[in-house]
């Protein structure tokens, strides 16, 4: 009997990204409250720095990235926001990091929950996944929906179903 597999990660859709923040840029350029100030978003590779005239704006910036980042589909727990510095000048700076993959203990989390169901699964942590093996689809649709329910503080995605 064939042995049926899924991939739990965490990955950011870059394309999607890259689409989201586009579309801030966009609306930033044609609000009112945004004319004559600045705000810049640049998306490096792990990481999306922001930059904007004051506070207010920072705030407004960062609420307006995540609403196109969650009308895209994007799970906004892959983002961490630092904390906002200031310069002389008064530009406000803040950088957001982007969760690429799940550390050793996100992983642990993930697999002592799917021993927590009893099932009949074998989860393996590999690198920077969780690979969830099974003999029935069944199972591991049900692994599948209970890391969902989990509401982890990490963002979770299944690739690799096989």
């Amino acid at each position: 009997m064939a042995e049926f597999s899924f991939d739990i990660v965490c990955k950011v859709n870059r394309q999607e990204l890259a689409n989201a923040l586009d579309l801030a840029r966009k609306e930033i350029n044609s609000r009112f409250d945004f004319k004559g100030a600045l705000a810049e978003i640049q998306l490096e590779q792990d990481d999306l720095s922001l930059q904007a005239s004051d506070e207010m704006k920072m705030k407004q910036l960062i609420d307006m990235i995540q609403t196109k980042m969650l009308k895209r589909s994007l799970n906004l727990k892959a983002f961490q926001f630092s904390p906002f510095e200031s310069n002389v000048s008064g530009l406000v700076k803040c950088k957001a990091s982007i969760q690429n993959g799940l550390v050793q203990e996100q992983a642990k989390k993930i697999t002592k929950l799917i021993k927590e169901l009893k099932s009949k699964v074998q989860a393996r942590i590999q690198g920077d996944a969780v690979r969830v093996t099974s003999k029935n689809k069944d199972d591991l649709q049900l692994v599948q929906k209970k890391i969902l329910d989990a509401e982890f503080e990490f963002a979770v995605s299944f690739e690799n179903y096989r």
